[in-house]
């Protein structure tokens, strides 16, 4: 059965290929947020029906974290017939990659309407995470407030939008500053529709120090989490993205003030704080709880 993928931690999802059932496997048991088997980029288009059935297999037997399956692009043929074999496993999430607008995500919801009904579904219950960066154009259509409520999170795709616009995507341990720009500009959609944002993949996994310093970063920005290649870089984005004690002492420190103050505003540290710095310490403190009950 599908978990509730709104309210859970999104630190780490971990992609997969759907076409390997023993990768698939290991990918479950990595200890990351959420897997992502994949009927997209890593499967070949000879192995895509080959996927499907693998992927509808697992989804329909016991799983103790949540599931998210990225569909191949819309405009494929490939992409209803992928979520009709997989809806019906009720997946927590579906990845919608190429996404282009909030049009493309109302047209997604209104599928997925379509199929719940099909096959007696909660109405609503499967969510949405699209991969919203993977070309120039998309950049110019980031407004997803009220897109639809299956919206989770606002997924960043680095690699991708680099080969679009025809650079590195990075260079000597340094992101593009066009693909910075994006992260930033995802961050701030993000936060304007209400969602998470998660963080594009790290394509290194021999570079921990690389993926240590992408992660940070993205957490500066505001990203709740990363996405994975490989089951070795999980463990290190949930270190990366760990709030430090002293920021988790002033969380707390907020919160007790502020939810008891009657005007909105307190001291904490010699410093005025108000209802705008409530959301920052909710998210410290939450981080920090998600650690701990991982640990």
């Amino acid at each position: 059965m599908a978990s509730d993928i709104g309210s859970g931690a999104l630190r780490s999802l971990l992609f997969c290929p759907g076409s390997d059932d023993r990768r698939m496997g290991k990918a479950m048991a990595a200890g990351a947020d959420a897997v992502i088997f994949d009927l997209e980029d890593s499967v070949d288009p000879s192995a895509k029906e080959k996927a499907r059935e693998l992927t509808a297999r697992v989804l329909a037997g016991p799983r103790e974290l949540p599931v998210v399956v990225r569909v191949n692009a819309a405009d494929t043929g490939w992409h209803l017939a992928d979520l009709a074999a997989v809806v019906r496993g009720h997946p927590d999430a579906i990845m919608l990659p190429k996404c282009a607008s909030a049009r493309d995500l109302q047209q997604l919801a209104d599928r997925l309407d379509v199929l719940e009904a099909a096959y007696g579904i909660a109405p609503g219950s499967i969510a949405i995470l699209p991969l919203i960066t993977e070309s120039a154009a998309a950049l110019h259509e980031l407004d997803y407030r009220d897109a639809t409520p299956r919206l989770v999170a606002l997924c960043c795709a680095g690699e991708d939008l680099a080969s679009d616009l025809g650079v590195q995507a990075r260079a000597d341990g340094q992101m593009n500053g066009l693909l910075v720009q994006a992260r930033r500009m995802v961050a701030i959609a993000a936060a304007a529709a209400g969602v998470r944002a998660i963080d594009t993949p790290f394509p290194d996994p021999r570079d921990p120090e690389g993926l240590e310093n992408e992660t940070r970063d993205a957490a500066s920005l505001g990203f709740a989490g990363k996405l994975c290649i490989h089951p070795g870089q999980v463990a290190a984005v949930h270190e990366a993205l760990r709030p430090t004690p002293e920021r988790v002492a002033w969380g707390h420190a907020v919160i007790a003030a502020l939810e008891g103050a009657s005007q909105g505003v307190a001291t904490v540290d010699g410093k005025m704080v108000d209802i705008a710095h409530l959301r920052l310490a909710h998210r410290y403190v939450q981080m920090a709880g998600t650690q701990e009950g991982a640990a």
